[in-house]
């Protein structure tokens, strides 16, 4: 990770040891007291999850991150917004599973507002994270697909069709936090202020994050 780079520039005895997935698979990991430090969200809920059972230290949680959902579709596709999804000609939408995954919770917000969800409903294939979606996409096993827009610039195989309005959804905002059973708290959260540094606020923008 680009930042983590860069904050070893200066702290060369700190190893940082990542682990990326759906939030909802990771707070739950942690629940079962897997051994962490921090941890970012993509969503709210799993936070609060967290905080609820006590699992968060006190204080430590802050709003990290902002980004916004977008829908994307193969390069060649003629789709060119939301309401073309209703057409025949388009199978399958790909979406997280709302169940666990951040982003597809957002995604049905964006479809219920639109008053699609329900005529879309039995085209829907849920993805284990927003990774798994965007694959979908880029290999036409469907159609279309509700991703991040940080996501979506990874990507050559795809294109942004249209951005969700704020409106229809939650705000998606990345909280992060230092988890309670950590054994490094001292180096976590001096890691954490660093995330707010102008240094790091540099990297996130470049990969299409604003800050929260």
């Amino acid at each position: 990770m680009e930042v983590e780079q860069g904050y070893q520039r200066d702290h060369a005895a700190v190893e940082f040891r990542n682990n990326f997935g759906s939030s909802g698979t990771l707070a739950r990991e942690i629940e079962e007291g897997a051994p962490v430090d921090g941890f970012l969200s993509a969503g709210a809920k799993p936070m609060d999850d967290l905080q609820a059972k006590g699992l968060l230290v006190g204080g430590s949680r802050m709003k990290l991150l902002r980004n916004s959902l977008v829908l994307i579709v193969p390069q060649d596709s003629k789709l060119t917004g939301f309401d073309g999804l209703d057409d025949e000609r388009v199978r399958l939408v790909a979406m997280g599973d709302p169940a666990g995954v951040p982003a597809g919770q957002y995604g049905r917000e964006t479809l219920t507002s639109l008053k699609l969800y329900d005529k879309l409903r039995a085209k829907i294939v849920l993805g284990k994270d927003v990774r798994q979606v965007l694959t979908y996409v880029e290999t036409g096993n469907a159609d279309a697909g509700l991703v991040y827009a940080t996501d979506a610039r990874i990507s050559s195989k795809v294109r942004v069709a249209a951005v969700a309005p704020e409106s229809s959804h939650e705000p998606i905002v990345y909280p992060m936090a230092i988890v309670a059973g950590s054994r490094n708290q001292e180096a976590a959260r001096a890691f954490v202020a660093y995330l707010t540094s102008a240094a790091a606020k540099a990297v996130f923008a470049k990969h299409g994050f604003t800050m929260a």
